[in-house]
């Protein structure tokens, strides 16, 4: 089943998390759905956005690469496991940009997400310097490398997102993405449960021909997930 994963990043309080909740459960009402949805909320908002009908799921947008301990303003993988989450994003770009986070960090990560039960949606992508250089299948396998001592016979959700389409209003063509996609699938042959997303200004008017087109198992979005009418759309729920 295809999975359309919703990434609010910093935005949204819990009143507006809540009123978003209601609206997605009102849209999807009895019906039976054909798509996972998670939705990955900031930590203050993941008990507002929470379906106690379970139709859609949680998922936290960062994780400690500790158990537990003295590391003030983190979240461990244990305790977003006690607060219900299933998935965990890893190794966002702005994650690596902005924070400096490398390939020893998220593997540490990774082994954090694996060990408290929890899927890793973990994110890989080239930046437009590498992509105009051609490194972008270069990138892709460095990062892909991150894997190598994650389980392959457990669930992984892989989301390719290219940096220079995050937030800026340019999107890979179905082409681009089908490229990319191949060549993951190619260094992930022995994955026995995995799901590739795309993600990287995806909007309701794109979405049809990327999915059609890209060979991907759905999306992670950004800023049109923080509407519950273009979410849904994307989803196939309007």
């Amino acid at each position: 089943m295809n999975l359309i994963v919703a990434n609010w990043k910093m935005n949204m309080l819990r009143a507006g998390a809540r009123a978003y909740a209601e609206e997605l459960g009102r849209r999807i009402g009895e019906r039976e759905l054909s798509v996972e949805l998670s939705i990955a909320p900031p930590l203050t908002a993941l008990d507002a956005v929470r379906d106690p009908r379970g139709r859609w799921s949680l998922a936290g947008q960062n994780v400690s690469s500790e158990t537990e301990g003295a590391f003030t303003g983190e979240v461990s993988a244990r305790q977003l496991a006690d607060a219900g989450c299933r998935y965990v994003i890893v190794g966002h770009s702005e994650r690596r940009r902005i924070f400096g986070e490398d390939g020893k960090v998220l593997a540490a990560k990774l082994a954090q997400v694996r060990s408290a039960g929890l899927t890793p949606i973990y994110c890989v992508g080239e930046t437009q310097e590498e992509r105009a250089r051609n490194l972008s299948i270069a990138t892709l396998t460095r990062q892909i490398e991150t894997l190598a001592g994650d389980p392959p016979d457990r669930p992984l959700v892989l989301a390719y997102e290219p940096v220079w389409a995050i937030g800026t209003g340019n999107v890979a063509t179905p082409g681009d993405c089908a490229a990319a996609c191949r060549h993951l699938r190619s260094l992930l042959s022995n994955r026995r449960d995995l799901r590739l997303l795309y993600g990287g200004s995806v909007t309701p008017e794109n979405a049809g021909a990327m999915q059609q087109s890209a060979g991907i198992d759905g999306f992670l979005i950004g800023g049109a997930s923080l509407t519950v009418s273009s979410f849904a759309a994307i989803a196939g729920l309007a």
